[in-house]
């Protein structure tokens, strides 16, 4: 299978460490471009958890030359869909406009990364984000999540909150939120992507006027093992009605490139329609959502089985899923195969047809060491899977030693 639409990549670094990188899209009418840090939740001490979602709010708030007012109204005088983002392991900035307002939205990206960090705007937004945190306490399967990888991880710093805690994020003092930009929003931890149509020559000449003084900083990240150990969790979700049921076991990190054949068994297993949690769960009423995914990080992965349903079918719905994840080797066959990769190869094809799906995907490869790789690769490799290799992947990761979360009912 071949992409319609002739894409040229290209890349660059400049003298402080700051890499470019370009699809170049003859004729596309629009032009996306990111900055990405490879820097989120694991990578800050646990006494200042959430500092890099506070910093992420704290980068509009204005700088030397623009208020927060300004930052809001140029993005929007140039017609930007713009935004940021935080996880776990990545932080990113983005604005989404008309191919010749790229240099009007690299001019306000790349200020609002060197931002003022005022004591006034720090403490304001202490407030909002406490308030986000107390919005998302209010969502049972968030709760849910969040104390299901804590167990999942225990001391492990992917354990991590990435909103921090009502704790951590009232504790934090403005001298600790400099400290870590200084250390982590470096010009050699992160990378500036674009996609659509783009002078490259031109955007590395813009790049070196815009952040050439950025100074170079401390990257890296420290991979420290997990530590598996299966059982069972109750965690409290008060006025909640329906049960919440996470099946948690060790996968593969993001690198592997096993995660091919892992995504297209498990979406066999939990797709949304289609799949065996589908007919076995959903379609007969015994749950209103069953799902089977792959979350992988830098280094490590875990798989989750999500489940919600009555009380009353609890029991018998994770027994289920638990006997289906522990024979999907021998359920999983060529039939369910295609349509897995029909699926994920179509998801892929999608994404890729507007530059905000290739530039978001661009800064994610970056973020994870991942080598570039066309669009025409991934499809191959999507396609090259066998039963063989989701054997091999279940042999060597079996879905029968699970961590059980439970909430709710």
């Amino acid at each position: 299978m071949t992409t319609a639409t002739a894409v040229e990549f290209k890349e660059a670094v400049l003298p402080n460490g700051l890499t470019i990188q370009a699809e170049i899209v003859p004729g596309a009418l629009t032009t996306a471009s990111g900055f990405f840090f490879r820097t989120g939740g694991r990578d800050e001490d646990p006494a200042v958890m959430g500092v890099s979602h506070f910093l992420e709010h704290m980068m509009f708030k204005g700088t030397e030359t623009r208020t927060a007012e300004d930052v809001n109204r140029g993005f929007d005088d140039l017609g930007a869909n713009h935004n940021a983002f935080t996880t776990s392991e990545t932080t990113a900035y983005y604005a989404h406009v008309p191919f010749d307002a790229l240099d009007d939205s690299l001019d306000i990206l790349a200020d609002i990364l060197r931002p003022s960090l005022r004591t006034e705007d720090f403490d304001e937004e202490k407030g909002v984000i406490l308030e986000e945190i107390a919005m998302y306490e209010d969502q049972p399967f968030w709760v849910l999540f969040e104390q299901g990888l804590e167990r999942y991880f225990g001391d492990h710093p992917l354990a991590h909150r990435v909103l921090g805690t009502k704790q951590t994020v009232s504790d934090l003092r403005p001298e600790q939120m400099r400290a870590y930009f200084d250390r982590r929003y470096s010009a050699d931890n992160s990378v500036l992507v674009v996609s659509g149509r783009v002078d490259f020559d031109h955007l590395v000449s813009k790049a070196e006027a815009l952040c050439g003084h950025w100074p170079k900083g401390e990257p890296g990240r420290t991979h420290e093992n997990v530590i598996f150990t299966p059982g069972e969790l109750e965690v409290d979700l008060p006025d909640t009605q329906q049960r919440y049921i996470m099946l948690m076991s060790p996968s593969i990190g993001i690198a592997d490139p096993a995660k091919y054949a892992v995504a297209q068994a498990f979406r066999a297993l939990g797709d949304s329609e289609g799949s065996t949690f589908f007919w076995e769960l959903v379609e007969t009423g015994l749950a209103e959502e069953a799902s089977m995914h792959l979350q992988s990080h830098d280094g490590c992965g875990e798989s989750i089985a999500t489940l919600v349903c009555g009380t009353e079918n609890a029991e018998e719905v994770e027994a289920i899923a638990r006997k289906e994840m522990s024979r999907l080797a021998e359920t999983v066959d060529e039939d369910a195969l295609v349509r897995s990769r029909a699926k994920i190869a179509t998801a892929a094809m999608l994404a890729s047809e507007r530059p905000m799906g290739r530039m978001t995907r661009l800064g994610s490869r970056w973020t994870y060491n991942l080598p570039y790789a066309t669009l025409d690769d991934e499809i191959e490799k999507i396609g090259a899977v066998g039963l063989s290799d989701i054997h091999a992947y279940l042999d060597a990761h079996p879905l029968d030693d699970l961590l059980a979360v439970r909430g709710g009912g």
